[in-house]
């Protein structure tokens, strides 16, 4: 289903509302709306503490001693 169908399809549902269910759908709407930002309100915070804790790993495990080490297991 096309978004402009969706669209219409929600319109016509809407036009078939009293008002108080009205304001129902539209504070259903609006937890929607809400949740969908918390949402990647959320992701892009997970994002940003992977980046983040990838530079101190990074200092950690990417060094000379590391790279040494693992040649001797190879042997």
């Amino acid at each position: 289903m096309s978004n402009l169908e969706v669209h219409q399809k929600v319109q016509s549902y809407i036009e078939q509302l009293s008002p108080e269910k009205l304001l129902v759908a539209a504070d259903f709407l609006a937890y929607l709306v809400e949740r969908e930002d918390t949402e990647a309100t959320s992701e892009d915070e997970h994002q940003f503490w992977e980046n983040s804790s990838q530079i101190s790993l990074n200092a950690v495990w990417d060094n000379l001693e590391d790279d040494i080490y693992g040649e001797l297991l190879e042997k």
